[in-house]
């Protein structure tokens, strides 16, 4: 039997390993990680320590949730990704939104592997039933400003058991939200290894043989007859860099910044999180509760309750590095210029409500969709593969992605991790 290493499990990951697997390959799934589990601690029980300031730095975080892991790059900005079986999408919000515009740019065409995703994974807007008359009313100002408020489609295993509680990004404690390890749930021929960090791929004569890991005080070494690399926007370029691949300079975070007011009863800490979603050149605009700023900005210091916030994520320039220790991400003056005509969008839609400039509070700016240090070119259309890459050695996650999309991407890096792996088992 044919045999593959792939590296990470998040939607690159897990979708690759499927579509192996469903091909007759034995497939190892290294994983840095363990099983995840989402924030179990009563949030209520932090309330002291928020209000006593005693949060300091974002990156406290790992200690309380350690599959949450945070970089910190110029400018203040907080990166988030996640570090166990499911990768970031244990800590996603959940949004199944289709975004290849840039991939068709190039020819590459994913039609058929969007349409099967639409069989293979749960998708569905129906959550509108559960919407608060705050969430109607975000919804009806959106379009009375010609803004095109859309349904999130969300990734939910079963939509009755989510009781609005507002935590996503914390975990689904209730079994409501989809996450991509289910792809391997009835898979026999897949092995998860957990705990296992991948330092870097053997190479033996221009081919890719396996890979070396790290478990515990152990180096241990893995070998295949092909290796998937989708490690997630900041650690495939760190596991290329090692075994010797050169990357590109060029990454992106998709940022996040929101504003925020005060608004007595909001409960948006307990609605679902981005239920709709206004698409705008470079940016997107929806109702987000953002609970990092609520726990490490002093701005955010009155009852989670009684706030009110809108998401504002753009697609940034593609700049940037990381070296597995240190994020280099400069944010360039055209990013800037985007940022300062989204948060006066959202200021339109603030004073709509109501509210005035004034009573308004920007949140933490932040990250969580990095990708683009091994952008795909019209030469790899065909292939997926690049020149620089050793033979039976692919890439199937974010970091292949031209620039950022500014929209939420774990669709679209399911559906390129799927033609990736069909390409590779074709090569």
């Amino acid at each position: 039997m044919r045999t593959a290493i792939v590296i990470g499990s998040g939607a690159g990951g897990c979708m690759a390993a499927r579509e192996l697997a469903l091909h007759g390959y034995e497939v190892t799934v290294l994983e840095a990680g363990r099983d995840f589990r989402p924030l179990g601690l009563d949030l209520q029980r932090l309330e002291f320590a928020r209000k006593a300031g005693l949060f300091l730095d974002e990156r406290m975080i790992e200690l309380l949730f350690p599959a949450m892991r945070i970089q910190k790059g110029q400018v203040g900005l907080v990166h988030v990704t996640g570090q166990a079986v499911g990768g970031t999408t244990t800590l996603a919000t959940g949004n199944a939104l289709r975004y290849d515009r840039h991939l068709a740019e190039l020819g590459i065409d994913l039609d058929e592997e969007f349409a099967e995703l639409e069989r293979e994974v749960p998708q569905t807007t129906e959550h509108r039933a559960n919407w608060s008359a705050l969430t109607e009313r975000l919804f009806a100002t959106f379009e009375q400003l010609g803004l095109e408020p859309q349904v999130t489609p969300k990734f939910m295993e079963d939509p009755e058991r989510c009781v609005t509680c507002g935590k996503c990004a914390l975990g689904c404690r209730h079994g409501a939200k989809w996450t991509c390890d289910r792809l391997l749930d009835d898979l026999s021929n897949v092995t998860i290894e957990q705990g296992s960090k991948v330092e870097r791929v053997t190479i033996e004569n221009g081919v890719a043989t396996g890979a070396v890991i790290r478990r515990g005080p152990l180096r241990e070494t893995r070998s295949a007859d092909l290796v998937i690399l989708a490690a997630g926007g900041l650690g495939t370029p760190v596991v290329l860099e090692a075994s010797g691949i050169p990357t590109s300079p060029t990454l992106f975070v998709d940022p996040v910044l929101c504003i925020a007011c005060r608004w007595e009863g909001a409960h948006l800490d307990t609605q679902l999180p981005m239920p709709f979603v206004s698409e705008q050149p470079d940016y997107i605009l929806s109702p987000y509760f953002d609970w990092l700023s609520f726990y490490f900005n002093k701005q955010w210091r009155m009852p989670s309750s009684d706030i009110m916030s809108i998401m504002i994520k753009m697609a940034d320039t593609s700049a940037g590095s990381f070296d597995g220790r240190r994020l280099t991400k400069p944010l360039a003056d055209k990013d800037w210029e985007v940022l300062a005509g989204a948060v006066d969008k959202v200021y339109e839609v603030f004073e709509t409500l109501g509210v005035s400039r004034d009573r308004t509070f920007y949140g933490t700016l932040n990250a969580g969709h990095p990708g683009g240090c091994l952008p795909l070119t019209t030469a790899e259309a065909r292939t997926l593969h690049h020149a620089t890459l050793p033979a039976n050695l692919y890439v199937a996650d974010a970091t292949l992605f031209p620039r950022s999309l500014g929209n939420p991407p774990i669709l679209t890096i399911m559906a390129l991790a799927k033609k990736v792996a069909r390409t590779a088992m074709d090569s």
